[in-house]
């Protein structure tokens, strides 16, 4: 079976519209965060969120725009060099944050809070990193006890491909912060033909996405199409070889829903066209892993 589509509104033009393009074709996640679209992306989620409650919402605490950090720092809850940074996992700032995005989106109960890029925090250094990423899910594990988080994970862009943490220290973390049975329960991290790193290791059995995967936690496959840029990338001659008749960014996007491990794959489509022509790819037979391996070969090749 290949992955569901979701929508992802990072780069998402027409964020309310493309929200309910994507209940109408069925999608069961929405995912975004409190510094998508200039700081307004949740408010504008939040009367398509309340129009479909069945709908599941996935968003972060990490990154904030500045006047969100001016707010936190008039709260208490960080300082002046901390706001600057434009990026905390302060236990003070992610229970502020998680309350703000309940607030925002119109939720009283959230579906998923993602530490947003947290190798962020700590470059270089890992177990400052690992504590600071202890401490924010014990937060997260306080909120899913009031009954305000149902689970949490990662967001990352590189945390995983450059091992600042892998799947199996991330459960570590989390039975460490809860003290026991935990509720980490998912990771979201690029997977692209851009993005091969992750295809190449699940075609042999390891990397994050297995490890996560086999763990139960859900994948999600963010910048599917690299920002756009993937469809231009790739010819006819190639999308034939990944499945003929599909278009390019139909390929690119069967390629992704069909890497073992990948549960959700984050779609930024605003219009209805381009949410039914990915639809109609990951409606298809997932490709094999034979077919995987050839298409990364190519791709690897000078």
């Amino acid at each position: 079976m290949t992955a569901q589509l979701a929508l992802g509104t990072y780069r998402c033009r027409a964020i309310p519209e493309a929200a309910v393009c994507a209940a109408a074709s069925g999608a069961q996640w929405v995912d975004t965060a409190p510094n998508y679209a200039t700081g307004q992306a949740q408010t504008l989620l939040a009367p398509v969120l309340a129009a479909h409650p069945w709908l599941n919402v996935s968003t972060k605490t990490g990154y904030f725009t500045a006047a969100t950090g001016t707010d936190a720092v008039n709260d208490g809850v960080l300082n002046q060099d901390q706001a600057a940074a434009g990026h905390s996992l302060a236990p003070d700032y992610v229970r502020w944050q998680t309350g703000r995005n309940r607030e925002q989106l119109g939720r009283d109960r959230l579906d998923l809070v993602l530490l947003h890029n947290p190798e962020r925090a700590h470059p270089g250094d890992r177990p400052a990193l690992h504590r600071a990423i202890r401490d924010a899910f014990a937060v997260l594990e306080e909120a899913v006890a009031s009954g305000h988080v149902d689970g949490y994970g990662i967001a990352t862009w590189a945390g995983l491909e450059e091992e600042a943490f892998t799947v199996g220290e991330l459960l570590t973390l989390a039975a460490e912060a809860a003290g026991g049975q935990h509720h980490l329960a998912a990771v979201q991290l690029p997977v692209s033909l851009v993005m091969m790193t992750p295809i190449a290791q699940a075609l042999h059995g390891r990397g994050p996405l297995p490890n996560a995967a086999g763990a139960g936690l859900r994948v999600m496959a963010s910048a599917p199409l690299h920002g756009g840029e993937l469809p231009a990338m790739v010819d006819q001659e190639l999308a034939d070889l990944i499945r003929p008749g599909l278009t390019p960014a139909q390929a690119c996007v069967l390629a992704v829903a069909s890497c073992p491990g990948v549960t959700t794959v984050l779609l930024a489509a605003s219009g209805a066209p381009h949410w039914k022509e990915a639809a109609d790819a990951v409606a298809q037979h997932s490709l094999t892993a034979a077919k995987l391996r050839e298409i990364t070969g190519v791709l690897a090749s000078p």
